[in-house]
C-alpha cells in the first residue's frame, strides 16, 4: 500500500509518500480502506515531535488518526463491524495523538474503535466532522452550555472546530464574538452564525470585545491556547468561564489560581478530548448526536479543501499557515 511516513521529526518536508506493507489483521481488528483522512493540527505535533508524546517515538511512523472508509478484512474474533461497512473512527483507543496511522491507503484498527456511518452520510463528511465536532460537543455538553443571553468568545471561530461550535452556540441561543485571520476567514464565520468578527492581526482583540460587550462575555471558548488565552481573561465577565480546548499556538503558560479571583471569581477548564469518549458506548452517542445536528441542519460542515494523499506536505503547510477555513482532508 501506500502511505506518507515520517522517518524525523521536523517541518512539512518529513512527510514521505512510500510503499510499506501491511500485514493482516490482528484479532479484534479490522481492515478499513480508505476514502477519506481528515488533516488535524494534532497530525502537525506528532511530526514536530515533543508536544504531547510522553514515550519516544518509533520510526517510521505514519501520521494521522482519523478517517473514514469501507472494512475489507476482519481479523479473527472482529465482531462489531462486518466486511462492506461504512466507517469512520476516531484515534485508536486511546488518546488520538498515539497509535497513529491514518495517512495511508488502508490501516488495521481495533474494531470496537469504528462506528457505523449514518444511511446518507458521505466518508468525507464523517472525516471532516468527527474529531472536530466531538470537541465542540465535549465542550458544549460537559464544559460550559451557552443559553439565550450569554455572549460567547470563540478563538478561530473560522477553523473547523470553531465553526462547529460557533453553530451550536447560535443554535442554543447565545451571541458570538470570533477572532479570525482574514476579511475571508470572517466572511465564513459570518456565514455560519458568527455576530460579531474580530480580525486579530489588524486590531487588539481585548479592545475589540470590550467595546461591544463592556462587562464581559459570558465564556471564551479557546482552541489557539498560548497566543490567546491569558489575554482572554480580560475578556471575561464575573463569574465567567475560559475554556482551552486546543494548543494550536502551544500550550498555555502555567496559572496563578488567584489570578482568577482577582479578574472576578473565573473559572477554567482544559478538557481533554480522550476522556470524553472514554467509556463504552460515549463513542456512540455522541457521533449519533452529532449526525442528528447535521441532519436536522443545525450544523453545517465546511470541507475548504482536498488533497491527494501524496500531497500531505503542502495540506500541512496550508493548515499551519492558517490558510484556509474549515476541514481539510487528504483523498487516497
Amino acid at each position: 500500500m501506500k502511505a506518507i511516513r515520517i522517518h524525523q521529526n521536523g517541518g512539512p518536508e518529513v512527510l514521505r509518500y512510500e510503499d510499506c506493507e501491511l500485514p493482516e489483521p490482528a484479532p479484534g481488528e479490522a481492515r478499513v480502506r480508505h476514502s477519506a483522512i481528515a488533516v488535524n493540527f494534532s497530525d502537525v505535533n506528532v511530526r514536530r515531535g515533543g508536544f504531547y508524546i510522553a514515550n519516544p517515538q518509533r520510526y517510521p511512523l505514519i501520521p494521522g488518526n482519523e478517517g473514514a472508509g469501507v472494512v475489507t478484512a476482519l481479523g479473527p474474533g472482529a465482531s462489531a463491524v462486518a466486511v462492506g461497512d461504512r466507517v469512520a473512527y476516531v484515534g485508536s483507543g486511546g488518546p488520538f495523538y498515539e497509535n497513529t496511522g491514518s495517512y495511508a491507503d488502508e490501516r488495521n484498527l481495533p474494531s470496537r474503535c469504528l462506528l457505523k456511518l449514518p444511511e446518507g452520510s458521505p466518508e468525507t463528511l464523517a472525516a471532516a466532522l468527527l474529531l472536530k465536532g466531538l470537541t465542540a460537543a465535549m465542550v458544549i455538553n460537559r464544559v460550559y452550555t451557552p443559553k439565550r443571553g450569554d455572549i460567547i468568545l470563540i478563538h478561530a471561530a473560522s477553523s473547523g472546530v470553531g465553526l462547529l461550535l460557533t453553530q451550536w452556540s447560535k443554535h442554543l441561543g447565545a451571541t458570538v464574538i470570533g477572532t479570525v485571520g482574514s476579511e475571508d476567514k470572517a466572511r465564513i464565520a459570518r456565514a455560519h452564525g458568527c455576530d460579531h468578527a474580530i480580525l486579530y492581526r489588524e486590531s487588539d482583540f481585548v479592545a475589540a470585545v470590550k467595546k461591544i460587550v463592556p462587562r464581559g462575555v459570558s465564556a471564551v471558548f479557546d482552541g489557539v491556547g498560548k497566543d490567546t488565552f491569558m489575554a482572554s481573561i480580560d475578556c471575561v465577565r464575573r463569574f465567567g468561564m475560559l475554556v482551552n480546548y486546543g494548543n494550536a499556538s502551544g500550550h498555555v503558560p502555567p496559572l496563578d489560581l488567584l489570578l482568577l479571583a482577582k479578574k472576578g471569581s473565573l473559572s477554567v477548564s482544559r478538557p481533554a478530548f480522550s476522556t470524553y469518549i472514554e467509556e463504552p458506548g460515549e463513542f456512540q452517542s455522541a457521533s449519533a448526536e452529532l449526525f442528528d445536528l447535521v441532519k436536522r441542519g443545525v450544523l453545517k460542515v465546511e470541507i475548504s479543501k482536498t488533497y491527494a494523499l501524496r500531497d500531505a506536505a503542502q495540506a500541512h503547510r496550508d493548515l499551519e499557515g492558517r490558510k484556509y477555513a474549515g476541514s481539510l482532508l487528504l483523498i487516497p
